[in-house]
């Protein structure tokens, strides 16, 4: 069975412009998550889905597939199935895990649980928001990409901030850094 996890990063952000490659823990968040999905070896392959040369420089180094997402699929109105399934489309697999790179506290088990729950109903999502995995019969068969059909679980060791702004970003490093005079 081959797994493909990946990671989705636009450069167009209007809430933070720049957001995936801004820093957490000295590390930008993009390239944090495509390491993270890399190091945790549950993965066949990683792939980064982006439109911008930028975000797949400042991961090019690691072990990760980079695949250029066209202007159609990187609007701030395009739902995540059809991102899923471009990617499906250039790395076929039996399942396709998504980690989001706005949620930067996210154990490994919550890869685990997701691969489970997808291999027993075809699709699985985390609460919060983190993990996202579909099997390839379900993203081929997607009806409304708008109506999510993924049985949810509760993952509560993933950070419950969606980083979309400044506030989130800075409310995140202060919730889970060490604490230094400011």
């Amino acid at each position: 069975m081959k797994i493909v996890g990946s990671v989705i990063a636009r450069i167009g952000s209007k809430r933070l412009p720049y957001k995936n490659l801004l820093p957490y823990q000295g590390v930008p968040l993009v390239l944090r998550a495509v390491r993270q999905l890399i190091e945790s070896g549950r993965f066949d392959q990683v792939v980064l889905s982006t439109d911008s040369e930028l975000i797949a420089r400042t991961c090019m180094a690691e072990n990760v597939s980079i695949l250029h997402r066209p202007r159609s699929l990187a609007e701030d109105s395009t739902p995540s199935i059809p991102v899923f399934q471009h990617i499906m489309e250039y790395f076929p697999c039996d399942i396709h895990v998504n980690y989001n790179c706005n949620f930067p506290e996210c154990p490994n088990a919550v890869f685990d649980e997701a691969i489970k729950i997808c291999k027993k109903h075809g699709e699985s999502l985390s609460n919060p928001f983190a993990v996202w995995a579909q099997s390839r019969e379900c993203l081929a068969s997607y009806g409304d990409p708008l109506l999510i059909t993924a049985v949810t679980f509760n993952a509560p060791k993933v950070q419950n901030i969606d980083i979309h702004d400044i506030d989130d970003l800075l409310l995140t490093h202060q919730k889970y850094q060490e604490k230094q005079p400011w």
